[in-house]
């Protein structure tokens, strides 16, 4: 069994949330962290982890790559982290915007924006001793690597981790973890990130309802979808799935202070 480190169970193609989580519990995913992306969605995985509390753990986020999000949306989000706090195990997902400014006249202004915006956030994650699941693709995750740092957040994991190996090293120096989608089933980039990173610094992630390729292609992304890429990582890795999927979960445990239960 392994843990679903980061999956959108509040959007409303997985219209029937506890039933999602039924079938990912039968194909070997026996919990989910399930983040937001604005004050909606966020209410929306607390109301879930309260009816599911053996099985979901909500985290509280504030997309940066969606426009339509703006200072009045992130003034609400940061309400909610201040009242629910002691309910959650950490913000996600949060980060820097990165697919959102291409081809924008405005990139740099909107990149300085969104660095502002997550300063704002970290402080909170500081406050609260809260976990980070981050949005910081490619060339934000240096970027977001620093803000951490500043901000002297000890628990964070790069979610969908795309970055440079020398990046990704510095990451893992640092003490924080990457995560894989099911793309390592077919992406040779993940691959070489599952070799080039310890287990111990691993996670898996459905990021559902998220589509993908491959062997994927036309099949329903839900949870379930997190036990494959584990299982994809222990052949990367030459090691037994059962301890693979161990590991993977007490890393998931650790990053976001879950009872083993």
């Amino acid at each position: 069994m392994v843990i679903d480190s980061h999956c959108h169970l509040h959007d409303p193609a997985l219209p029937d949330a506890l039933d999602t989580l039924r079938v990912g519990q039968s194909l070997d995913v026996w919990g989910v962290i399930a983040v937001g992306c604005d004050a909606e969605t966020n209410a929306r995985n607390l109301a879930l982890a309260a009816a599911a509390p053996k099985a979901v753990w909500a985290c509280l986020g504030f997309h940066p790559d969606q426009d339509r999000l703006g200072d009045a949306d992130l003034d609400a989000v940061e309400q909610q982290v201040a009242e629910h706090h002691a309910r959650i195990v950490g913000l996600g997902e949060v980060g820097l915007p990165w697919y959102s400014l291409e081809g924008k006249a405005d990139a740099a202004e909107r990149a300085a924006r969104g660095r502002a915006r997550l300063d704002r956030l970290l402080a909170l994650a500081a406050r609260y001793d809260l976990a980070v699941s981050l949005h910081a693709p490619h060339g934000a995750a240096a970027d977001a690597l620093e803000s951490l740092q500043r901000h002297r957040i000890e628990r964070a994991v790069f979610h969908w981790h795309k970055a440079p190996p020398e990046v990704t090293a510095r990451i893992v120096d640092a003490g924080y973890f990457v995560s894989v989608t099911p793309e390592v089933v077919y992406r040779e980039r993940d691959r070489a990130l599952v070799e080039q990173v310890s287990l111990e610094s691993l996670l898996v992630e459905s990021d559902a309802p998220w589509k993908y390729g491959g062997e994927f292609a036309g099949v329903s992304s839900g949870p379930w979808l997190a036990a494959r890429a584990a299982e994809e990582v222990a052949k990367v890795k030459r090691e037994p799935l059962e301890d693979v999927m161990f590991r993977l979960s007490t890393n998931a445990c650790r990053l976001f202070h879950l009872a083993w239960t």
